[in-house]
């Protein structure tokens, strides 16, 4: 029953979280916002509603290591699963703007959530605030960068189609989307939870495995296909935007809505470190032995990095 459930759970965020993404475009395009502020903000806001809907429900059921597993599980996928199989497929290229701006937010993101477990071992409300201060910082840059950059691709994540769509059909789209992942996420930790005590194994490990896994499918399904297309709309920035986003609005409003407590140790004495060290090592690749590339080898070592990390997960 469980696995059903946690089937039935990440379907519904799936769907949910195609309907928000349609939706919020939908509107947005409607009320003449650019399409580069769109794919900047509100794409990434919506794509990262599954996330956000399972850290919410989990922590204000007090299963505070789903919350946090799952984000710091996802980080870890989005670099290691999505990132390596689609280097594997084709190369991707890297903009300075990756390591002078996304990469060193994402890595003091990163080490910010380590001192703030680690200090006292909770995530408060007023932390929360200050990591969704942080993003509103970030995306005034970003935005502020893209308008001196017309070349962004920002504006490619968005389907101008949508702006013809009736009102009608926009709310029909909110509707199924907060129904399904409203559902999704309830049934997911409902069934994480049940899986786990039934298999003997930490929540902790579930959610940063196997929903970790799931919540990034919707990421890894588009980077593929962009791929197998050869398109210009998926970049190394993309996905290292979305773990910022991970961070600071998943986290950041989580905690803002309920502290959340730190239960399991390991989740920054093992988890946060293999997230830090998926960061860290994408400098390396940047630059050696080809620059500005991240290739079909380096893809390999990332995707073998991943399966280490769940292999250990699982076996401890």
């Amino acid at each position: 029953m469980s696995i059903l459930l946690i089937f039935i759970g990440l379907s519904l965020l799936v769907i949910g979280g195609d309907f928000l993404v349609r939706a919020a475009v939908g509107l947005s395009l409607k009320l003449k916002l650019s399409k580069m502020i769109i794919g900047l903000t509100v794409v990434s806001f919506a794509t990262s509603a599954p996330e956000l809907l399972v850290s919410v429900q989990a922590a204000t059921d007090g299963f505070s290591d789903i919350s946090l597993g799952n984000v710091i599980g996802s980080n870890i996928a989005n670099i290691g699963l999505v990132l390596g199989v689609t280097a594997i497929i084709t190369p991707l290229s890297i903009d300075k703007y990756f390591y002078k701006f996304n990469w060193p937010v994402l890595m003091l993101l990163s080490i910010g959530l380590y001192f703030i477990l680690q200090s006292g071992n909770e995530i408060s409300s007023l932390e929360g605030v200050a990591l969704v201060a942080i993003l509103i910082i970030y995306l005034v840059l970003l935005i502020s960068r893209a308008n001196n950059n017309p070349s962004s691709d920002a504006s490619q994540m968005v389907d101008g189609q949508l702006a013809v769509v009736s009102n009608f059909k926009i709310i029909v789209w909110l509707l199924i989307g907060a129904i399904a992942l409203y559902f999704g996420s309830m049934w997911l930790v409902d069934g994480a939870v049940d899986l786990a005590n039934t298999l003997g194994i930490s929540e902790r490990v579930i959610s940063i495995t196997m929903i970790a896994i799931g919540t990034s499918l919707p990421e890894l399904a588009a980077s593929v296909i962009a791929a197998l297309k050869r398109e210009k709309a998926l970049s190394l920035g993309n996905l290292i935007g979305s773990n910022i986003f991970n961070i600071a609005s998943v986290i950041g409003i989580t905690a803002i809505i309920q502290p959340i407590a730190v239960k399991s140790q390991e989740l920054f004495t093992n988890d946060l470190w293999w997230m830090l060290g998926f960061a860290g090592v994408l400098i390396p690749l940047a630059f050696l032995p080809n620059k500005f590339e991240i290739g079909r080898i380096k893809g390999l070592v990332l995707l073998v990095g991943y399966c280490v990390f769940i292999g250990l997960a699982v076996l401890k």
